[in-house]
């Protein structure tokens, strides 16, 4: 008998454990629909990287993969730009509810994304170098002002093989290539 709840608890340790360990970097609404979403605002990027140009880069990449992917139209930057002078946003990489709706109504958006460029571009694990970027991404509908929507990734950093055989990592672009992806992947999942 003693050995039977030893197992029980055993067991429930386990599986504890396993819950504790687990996490997730995501957020989906499961009341929104979204394959009503037809037109995306990209806004520009916070960043809080040490690159002044990291947002930048990084938006431009996100752009040209959200449009390869020819599931939503992806309004132009020039019209974005536009958009928020027009509404008189004041940090236009975090918008407020009132700005959200009427920056989506002149730029006729379904929907509008933002982001923070958290971490991005060399690090250092004693002599070795390499790249990482750091992200996260949301998606807010016009209606409401909710965020319906909303991701992280990091990728890159300094590996094992790294420090071992030197090399200098992954070129920053490919790392944000496949940080991008994994955003990607977890919005159209």
């Amino acid at each position: 008998m003693k050995i039977y709840n030893l197992n029980k608890c055993v067991v429930l340790f386990v599986l504890l454990s396993f819950l504790a360990c687990s996490h997730t970097d995501v957020y989906k609404d499961t009341n929104m629909d979204f394959g009503a979403i037809q037109r995306v605002a990209v806004m520009p990027f916070a960043n809080f990287s040490r690159d002044n140009q990291a947002a930048s880069r990084v938006r431009d990449v996100f752009i040209t993969m959200l449009m390869a992917t020819s599931t939503v139209y992806v309004i132009p930057t020039g019209e974005v730009s536009s958009g928020i002078l027009k509404t008189g946003m004041t940090d236009s990489s975090a918008p407020s509810e009132e700005e959200i709706k009427r920056f989506a109504n002149i730029v006729n958006a379904d929907a509008v994304i933002t982001g923070v460029v958290k971490e991005y571009g060399e690090v250092r694990s004693g002599s070795t170098p390499s790249n990482i970027i750091s992200i996260s991404m949301q998606m807010i509908e016009k209606d409401s002002a909710n965020v319906v929507w909303s991701a992280s990734s990091t990728k890159g950093g300094v590996s094992i093989t790294d420090r071992l055989f030197g090399g200098g990592g992954v070129p920053i672009n490919d790392i944000t290539e496949d940080a991008i992806n994994e955003i990607l992947d977890k919005l159209f999942q």
